[in-house]
């Protein structure tokens, strides 16, 4: 599969359009969900919001300008004079220099590169969780189908104990020991139908409605890859393009801008002020009213002398939370360096485990075989047959397993090395295929 580069720009483009609903395959329960998980439009309107503070933070650097009104009326007692006044005032006020004003700008800034990378985290742990709660549905539907293909084969062989115990070829043990298999395959078949079940609300859980129908992986073109280059090859790929590495460097940034910020405290602050103001005022003797107009026009000086330490404790905070930001980046380094570690390993176990399921699934036809030919002939019992049959399904269960697993490890190595995109589920989803869910079990059921 091919690796492809998945940076926030390309995240935020992915939930432009809209498709579909009630899909069937991963690519389409993918793009619903981009628009129904809470979890990712959560994550999107913490971007939104930590976007709006930018203008937020500009403003403090523009004009302030502001207008008021004011009116009043005066009246003490009955036997003195009353009046009644009205005026407006027009203000301004300009920042000249405020070394946090300015600072806050640029946290502001880099915060909103920060949601944005978290947002693009988000975006690609969606890619996962959705293709995890999908193979998860499809291995549910799997072990179904193996209980249910076991229980016809134990069923047949029940029956025909039974016919043998009527002729007396058999003894009646033999029949109560097929009865025991056959409920214990009943038994299975429930467990396995509510797997399923739980596993289809998963899916509902990302997309906030029902996936009527599956695409079943086709066994007939599946082809697993062989990894392309060595455990340091995608540990260097997650030290460029792992996103929560990336978000935790941001992180880092911030926490020493914020020491910055905390350090503008001791700075001066220089401000210019304007302003015109009118006030009249109106007696009800004969007297002449009074007009009052005036204008003022300054710069205002603050020097920080001394704060009581605030300002200091707020320097040594920062200090603190540099460290604590530093030390959360090495542990986050290390996390993803073991989970590139252990997610290249799984893809090679899991290569290997389909190789040797499939020669296990060979090796179990041929001892049902061969058992089911000596339980004729009297050499073996109807529990060498019994035990042989659960063999086999079981084999082919862990095969389909197996194949599931590769595709699901793939996935978490690419997304631990930050390069997991919609382009990998779009390759998955081509090797899946539509099965008319009508049809009968036994030839829906892939053959491995």
């Amino acid at each position: 599969m091919m690796i492809k580069r998945f940076s926030v720009a390309s995240i935020i483009a992915l939930t432009t359009f809209h498709s579909a609903v009630n899909a069937d395959n991963l690519l389409q329960v993918y793009q619903t969900a981009k628009f129904k998980d809470p979890v990712i439009l959560k994550s999107k309107a913490q971007y939104d919001l930590f976007r709006e503070k930018i203008s937020e933070a500009d403003a403090a650097l523009l004009p302030q300008i502001g207008f008021g009104l004011n009116a009043g009326y005066t009246k003490a007692s009955e036997d003195t004079a009353t009046n009644s006044n009205y005026g407006a005032n027009l203000s301004l006020s300009q920042s000249i220099y405020n070394g946090s004003y300015w600072q806050q700008l640029d946290i502001s800034e880099k915060q909103a590169t920060q949601y944005a990378t978290i947002y693009g985290y988000a975006a690609q742990t969606l890619l996962l969780r959705t293709s995890t709660a999908y193979f998860d549905v499809l291995r549910a539907d799997e072990a179904v189908k193996s209980v249910k293909a076991n229980k016809r084969a134990v069923e047949r062989q029940l029956e025909q104990t039974k016919q043998r115990f009527d002729v007396g070829l058999i003894a009646i043990t033999d029949v109560h020991e097929a009865q025991a298999e056959y409920d214990r395959t009943n038994a299975d078949l429930i467990s396995a139908e509510n797997t399923l079940a739980n596993s289809y609300y998963v899916l509902r859980e990302l997309t906030g409605e029902d996936v009527l129908n599956i695409s079943y992986l086709n066994t007939e073109t599946f082809d697993p890859e062989e990894l392309s280059g060595d455990v340091k090859f995608w540990r260097n790929k997650a030290l460029e393009h792992n996103l929560q590495l990336h978000e935790k460097r941001i992180s880092k940034e911030l926490a020493k801008m914020q020491i910055d910020l905390a350090e503008t405290g001791h700075l001066p602050t220089l401000d210019f002020t304007a302003g015109l103001g009118y006030n009249n005022t109106d007696y009800d003797i004969d007297a002449r009213d009074v007009d009052m107009s005036n204008g003022s026009v300054g710069i205002s000086l603050n020097v920080p002398l001394y704060t009581g330490g605030a300002i200091t404790s707020r320097v040594k905070q920062a200090q603190y939370g540099y460290v604590m930001a530093s030390e959360d980046l090495v542990q986050t380094f290390r996390s993803t360096e073991a989970q590139i570690n252990s997610g290249f390993n799984n893809v090679r176990a899991s290569l290997s485990s389909i190789n040797a399921y499939e020669q296990t699934v060979i090796s179990s036809k041929s001892a049902l075989e061969a058992t089911e030919a000596g339980f004729e002939v009297g050499t073996r019992t109807i529990v060498d047959v019994l035990d042989a049959t659960r063999s086999l399904y079981a084999s082919e269960n862990q095969l389909a397993n197996a194949r599931y697993d590769y595709i699901i490890n793939m996935l978490q190595l690419k997304y631990s090395a930050g390069t997991l995109s919609e382009e990998d589920i779009a390759l998955v989803s081509a090797g899946l295929v539509v099965v008319d869910p009508k049809a009968d079990p036994e030839e829906t059921t892939q053959t491995p």
